[in-house]
Formats: C-alpha cells, sequence, structure tokens
C-alpha cells in the first residue's frame, strides 16, 4: 500500500513538474521569441519594399525632406518606447494612429501608413509596440497592457499634429486586437473610430488555437497554468486579455476587416467581435480569398476605398 501510495505521489509530483515546465516553456516560446523579431527587425525596410514596391519612392520622398521623424516616451515601468510619425501632404487635422503585429514593427506597417498619408491625405503615427522595433520591455503583452501606452502614443500623436486632430486607430492582427482593447476605454473627444483587420477575439482562445494545432495539446491544464505563471512574471493573464469583453464596450464606430481564408487567425473570430459590438455604427467586410493579414496586399484599390469610405463619415 505505501510503496503504491508513494508511486502515486511520484507520478502526481512529475504531472506537476511537466505541466509547470510546460508551461514555462510556453509563455517563453509565446512572449520572447527575440532570434524572429531580430530579423523582422533587421529585414523591415527591405521587406516591406520587396512586398510593396510603390513603398521605395514614397520613403525616399519622406526621408530627402526629412517628413519621416522618430520620437519616443518612456513607460510607466520606465521602458523607452518608440514611434515613427509623418505629417500630411497638405496640413490637416485628420490622423491615423496605426498598430502592428505579433513580431512586427512600426516599419512593417508602412503599407497602411501609405494608405492613409499618400491616398487619403492623413498624418500618419506608428508605435513600435512594448518589446517590438525599436522599444524596448521585457516580452510582449499581446496587446492587452499595450493599450494604455497606444493610448499615451494617441495624446502624443494628437499633440504633434497640432492639438486638434480627428483621429482613427487602425490595426493588423495583433495590433487590431490591440485596437480593440483600447476601443473599450473612455476616449478623448478627438478619437472618432477603429478599423481592425483579422484581431483575434482573446489571447486565451487564440492561444488555445495554436496550441492544438502546433502541439497537439488541448488547452486545460497547460493554458491556465502558463495565463498565471504569465500574470506572476508579467502582471496579466491571458482570459482577462479580451478584445471580445473591450468590443462590449466600445461606443465609437469601428470597422471589422478579416479575410475568409485566415487560417492563423480564424475567420470566424471576426463573426462573435462583430455581434460583441452593439454601441455605435459598425461594418463588417470578409474579404474572399484573403489570407491572414494579407486583405490589403491583395486588394489594395478596395481597401482603401472601404477604408476611406467608412472613416470618411465620422472624420471630415
Amino acid at each position: 500500500m505505501k510503496r503504491t501510495l508513494r508511486l502515486l505521489g511520484g507520478l502526481v509530483a512529475l504531472s506537476v513538474v511537466s505541466v509547470v515546465g510546460g508551461s514555462l516553456y510556453l509563455i517563453s516560446y509565446a512572449l520572447t521569441p527575440s532570434d524572429t523579431m531580430r530579423a523582422k527587425n533587421e529585414s523591415a525596410r527591405r521587406d516591406m519594399v520587396a512586398g510593396y514596391p510603390f513603398l521605395g519612392p514614397w520613403l525616399d520622398s519622406l526621408e530627402a525632406r526629412g517628413a519621416l521623424r522618430d520620437t519616443t516616451i518612456v513607460g510607466p515601468d520606465g521602458v523607452r518606447l518608440h514611434a515613427i510619425y509623418a505629417a500630411a501632404p497638405r496640413p490637416t487635422d485628420r490622423t491615423a494612429v496605426i498598430v502592428h503585429g505579433y513580431t512586427d514593427n512600426a516599419v512593417r506597417m508602412l503599407m497602411i501608413g501609405y494608405m492613409y498619408n499618400h491616398d487619403l491625405g492623413y498624418n500618419i503615427f506608428l508605435p513600435d509596440l512594448y518589446y517590438h522595433g525599436s522599444s524596448g520591455g521585457r516580452a510582449i503583452r499581446m496587446g492587452w497592457k499595450d493599450r494604455f501606452d497606444v493610448m499615451r502614443w494617441m495624446e502624443v500623436a494628437d499633440s504633434v499634429f497640432g492639438g486638434h486632430t480627428q483621429m482613427v486607430v487602425h490595426g493588423i492582427s495583433m495590433g487590431a486586437a490591440t485596437t480593440m482593447m483600447v476601443s473599450g476605454e473612455p476616449q478623448q473627444p478627438y478619437v472618432k473610430c477603429f478599423v481592425e483587420d483579422c484581431g483575434y477575439t482573446s489571447v486565451r482562445d487564440q492561444f488555445a488555437k495554436e496550441l492544438k494545432e502546433d502541439f497537439g495539446l488541448p488547452a486545460f491544464p497547460l493554458l491556465d497554468v502558463a495565463s498565471g505563471l504569465c500574470d506572476l512574471r508579467y502582471g496579466w493573464n491571458f482570459r482577462e486579455a479580451s478584445a471580445l469583453e473591450q468590443v462590449r464596450k466600445s461606443t465609437l464606430p469601428m470597422f471589422f476587416i478579416h479575410g475568409d481564408a485566415d487560417d492563423f487567425v480564424p475567420t470566424g473570430m471576426v463573426y462573435p467581435l462583430y455581434e460583441a459590438k452593439e454601441q455605435g455604427d459598425k461594418e463588417l467586410w470578409v474579404v474572399p480569398g484573403a489570407a491572414h493579414a494579407l486583405s490589403y496586399h491583395d486588394n489594395r484599390e478596395e481597401y482603401t476605398r472601404r477604408v476611406g469610405e467608412f472613416v470618411g463619415r465620422y472624420i471630415e
């Protein structure tokens, strides 16, 4: 009997160690993928011009005129955060704050910057999120705590562009989730609308999907333990990081965009997000044939037209 109990105790202890070890690996794998991010930082401009050739002459022109500028702020924990920005070709109070995705950076959102600045005549402001690009930080925060940094950047953008802006916030992928998370907070009068492109419902939902697909594992108990460890280490957990719940609180207009061939952030996530928005105007565009984060790339003219028409209803 004692031997059986010792064996069972050993198996339980081994299981606990395995779950905790696996959870620590999951946190490291998901939130501190430094090699991937370093490579993206180093090749950002080259990759963007290769994928969007029209960006080359535009960027050259901005840089020749000293129009593409850098700025920094210091976050609440003392971490230096970085952003780039450019004024519109003609003076205007219309401003777009543009938020990048997971392991990306501000430079890798310059195609959307081009759309707003070159095509629609907006000032543009593109932050590097915490632990991304030229910003510091300990780990990726999946948009949740980033929402407060983005709101500070929105204040900076309003100030930089004259203090009387009309502002849209536009994000893709994790940047879209961040945008939706921002939308659920009280807003300044200059914020007029939001555009989210292929954002996830919650961090837990997205990680559960990745855990099953990449490792063939169920969410429980690994993801729940990892969430608790993330809370202990970084001060937030996967369940509270919910774009869905933030959208429920959002009152300003929102344009939801998602490719119908998206298998990274599944297309099915956009429907509960759209339904959750019960306050304020909303519009949904499910883009035929578009894979993850490629709706603009594959449908540049229509994307520009639809976004321009949507934001134009709320920004003069």
